[in-house]
């Protein structure tokens, strides 16, 4: 290429594929630190539930990300 030469210009790749940030869904359960599982509001296991297991198909939480080292 001389100097009277330039490359064309290309926009970054990644522009063509970004999308706005979606917001977190919401689970009708949260995450019990103490016993280290997901809870209903009732206090009752989400785990355990056929409606919250059809609904939202899992009950995974951060649990082992929390308490094991060799998750990294």
């Amino acid at each position: 290429m001389t100097a009277t030469q330039l490359a064309p210009v290309l926009p970054p790749f990644a522009l063509g594929f970004a999308q706005p940030r979606q917001p977190e869904p919401t689970t009708p359960f949260t995450y019990d630190a103490h016993q280290q599982f997901n809870i209903l509001d009732d206090g009752s296991p989400a785990a355990e539930s056929y409606p919250v297991l059809m609904g939202t198909s899992v009950t995974t939480s951060t649990a082992g990300s929390k308490t094991h080292n060799d998750d990294d």
